[in-house]
């Protein structure tokens, strides 16, 4: 990186550190008539450029660009809206009797100066969800962007322009070591969305100047079917919420495993909805989303070969297009213990599907890993349910569904550990953008002002019992 670059980029970041208090100062009316502007740029005026850019960067189809990328920013918008002025506003706390005289409250204040990096798989909702917390919360922020869409990226730009000051939010181009640049810079607050990998990367760089992260991360997201279900009624749930972006989503049901006296019903269900959805021309089909680039494709294929190699099955697809970076809907059975899908997160269009007979190997399975950013328990039976539910741990949980946690905005999300830290979406997002401050007011001379030094045997006998009465 040039000395001409680096010095653009601490130019963006000083002069929003410099502007950060008066933006802190913005009333519930100014940011929410930043949040409407934003709203309408992303409904209404950039709304079919959203579109062309994402079928332009990976064929994402209109209706899942309406849905996951438009919907998912514009309802976290309204949720916001709704109830920004109370989040804003001072919560008083309660006062305990040997605090007399006082009162107390939390003041959600901003960090300052924040730095969102977001990734490619959905590139406008992981950019503008995150900024709709951050100008909520006051702040100001440096948005990076994937450097893989690059058709969305300058959309976002013209966003970003027609809504905010360069010094209030501002887009930075670029591949990772515009990534490092940006972290060695004493931001407030890092939101990170990728992988594990680099989350690690990004909070080492935050801890040299013990920055704040969110950490929105991944992993292998287990799906549990247990045999009570109703396999016809679930499986376009579960075949929607995995190949919708081509799998290409942190929260897609990584795995299966499946009760064994279900197993083959699940596959005629899933087979008969996928040549369904994609008119058994899944590569050729306009509903269906291409995987990023060529080097992804590879990786899957990787996956699938070595899958195969170690004995598994393709029970469906399996057709690969690598020029073009597609790679048709696949479900695999008989996969080995040791293949290589089974513990590399797959963020793609191949489902592996797992067997058991009895819920303590499933348990025993699911938590010798990491814990995953999300599980799914398909089952009619409470007990199994809470079976599922009690004994493992995620980010986040659906019974009979999966994926729509996310966009559920009176719910956190976020994933534990390896899959995540901190939380997002509604009151959480505000918060992670926020310092709750304490506030102490003292209104009349407190009765503790009476046992200040010298101390004696008088005030000693009552501190006693101060120390016993509360």
């Amino acid at each position: 990186m040039t000395a001409t670059v680096q010095n653009d980029l601490l130019r963006v970041f000083e002069n929003q550190k410099a502007n950060q208090y008066r933006v802190a100062q913005s009333t519930f009316k100014e940011r929410k008539e930043k949040l409407l502007s934003l709203k309408k740029a992303i409904e209404v005026t950039f709304r079919q450029e959203i579109r062309d850019a994402l079928r332009a960067d990976f064929k994402k189809p209109q209706a899942e660009t309406d849905l996951t990328e438009i919907f998912a920013v514009t309802t976290e918008i309204n949720h916001t809206l709704r109830h920004l002025k109370e989040w804003m506003g001072d919560q008083y706390v309660t006062t305990p009797l040997a605090y007399f005289g006082s009162s107390s409250y939390v003041k959600h204040e901003p960090k300052g100066v924040c730095l969102i990096i977001s990734p490619w798989n959905f590139p406008l909702n992981l950019t503008l969800g995150p900024l709709v917390s951050a100008i909520a919360a006051g702040n100001t922020a440096i948005l990076k962007p994937s450097e893989f869409t690059p058709n969305t990226t300058e959309v976002l730009k013209k966003i970003v322009k027609s809504v905010f000051a360069s010094n209030e939010v501002e887009i930075i181009e670029g591949d990772a070591e515009v990534s490092t640049a940006l972290l060695s810079f004493p931001f407030n607050h890092i939101f990170f969305t990728g992988s594990p990998q680099v989350g690690k990367i990004v909070m080492r760089a935050a801890a040299n100047h013990l920055a704040s992260v969110t950490l929105e991360l991944g992993g292998k997201s287990p799906t549990i079917i247990d045999e009570t279900v109703n396999i016809k009624s679930i499986a376009r749930r579960l075949a929607w919420g995995k190949f919708m972006n081509s799998g290409q989503i942190c929260i897609a049901p990584d795995y299966v495993f499946v009760h064994e006296s279900k197993k083959d019903e699940l596959l005629i269900e899933l087979k008969s909805v996928l040549s369904e959805f994609y008119q058994n021309d899944p590569l050729n089909h306009d509903s269906y989303c291409s995987v990023i680039n060529k080097k992804h494709t590879e990786r899957l294929q990787s996956y699938l070969e070595d899958a195969v190699e170690k004995g598994a099955n393709v029970d469906f697809g399996g057709k690969v297009d690598l020029p073009n970076a597609r790679l048709s809907p696949t479900l695999l059975t008989h996969v080995s213990k040791d293949a290589k899908i089974l513990y590399e997160e797959i963020f793609g269009p191949i489902l592996p599907i797992l067997t058991y007979t009895n819920k303590e190997e499933v348990i025993q399975y699911i938590n010798s890993g990491e814990k995953p950013l999300a599980l799914y328990i398909y089952s009619s039976n409470k007990k199994n349910i809470e079976y599922f539910l009690n004994n493992t741990r995620a980010g986040g949980t659906c019974i009979n569904n999966n994926n729509m946690h996310f966009l559920q905005p009176y719910l956190p999300f976020g994933g534990d550990n390896n899959s995540g830290i901190g939380k997002a979406h509604g009151i959480w997002g505000f918060k992670a953008f926020s310092n709750e401050r304490s506030v102490y007011r003292q209104h009349i001379p407190s009765v503790l002002e009476k046992l200040m030094p010298p101390y004696s045997a008088n005030k000693n006998k009552i501190i006693e019992w101060l120390v016993k009465l509360f």
